[in-house]
């Protein structure tokens, strides 16, 4: 079975063929692109399964390229950035990113994400496919098997790690699921990094998933512990 398809997106040279040479040596199917025009024309032509991103283009922001992708697409995105700045990673998130790794980087921990990614959407695509049930609380409409979530007949567009969150959370309606036990099922550990990911990404889904975002009414939060979905009557 073929590895999956990774587009790196870098413009500086010594760290696209460092990942470049990282990918080769373990069996990676990989392109390259060198500025965000390119990416976005490689994403749409090739499908890769994971895009690697750098944020500082030459030709435009990052931010950019991932909303461009975003509205028609739900490939994994991997943010390679030296910005570190919390808000730089909220930015990315919030713009549909899935993971946000920062320069300078290990090729131990490139490799960790790209697998866990991978590993946690082929996981939850396998589960959904097995499970072959709909879940419904109140206007919330999940289908595990079709991966599409509507509200009030609505599709909702979510990105993978927001439906992962979803069908994680519905699974386990009424349960307060504390950060560890999300981080882990989601990403597969418990990052540190990932704690900010999480707040950023439960933020999104609720701006998608609550009618009235002051009132939330489908996902609670247990300050210090967790979230948990309630069930609407």
């Amino acid at each position: 079975m073929n590895k999956p398809l990774i587009l790196a997106m870098e413009d500086d040279a010594p760290i696209r063929n460092l990942i470049v040479t990282t990918l080769k040596t373990n069996d990676y199917r990989y392109r390259t692109a060198t500025n965000g025009g390119q990416a976005i024309l490689e994403a749409s032509t090739h499908s890769p399964d994971t895009v690697l991103l750098d944020l500082g283009l030459p030709d435009m922001d990052g931010i950019e390229v991932i909303r461009n992708i975003r509205s028609w697409s739900n490939m994994l995105i991997i943010v390679i950035s030296a910005r570190n700045e919390d808000q730089d990673k909220i930015e990315a998130l919030d713009a549909g990113a899935d993971d946000y790794l920062t320069k300078p980087f290990s090729v131990e921990e490139l490799l960790a994400r790209i697998r866990t990614t991978q590993r946690r959407l082929s996981f939850m695509s396998s589960e959904m496919l097995t499970a072959g049930s709909v879940f419904e609380n109140g206007k919330l409409r999940v289908d595990y098997a079709s991966g599409c979530a509507t509200l009030d007949g609505q599709e909702l567009h979510l990105t993978p790690i927001e439906f992962k969150l979803l069908c994680l959370l519905s699974k386990n309606v009424g349960k307060v699921l504390t950060h560890t036990f999300i981080t882990q099922n989601i990403w597969g550990q418990s990052w540190d990094s990932n704690m900010a990911s999480l707040r950023v990404f439960m933020a999104t889904l609720r701006k998608k998933l609550e009618p009235t975002p002051d009132s939330p009414q489908y996902i609670q939060t247990h300050i210090g512990v967790g979230y948990r979905m309630v069930r609407v009557e």
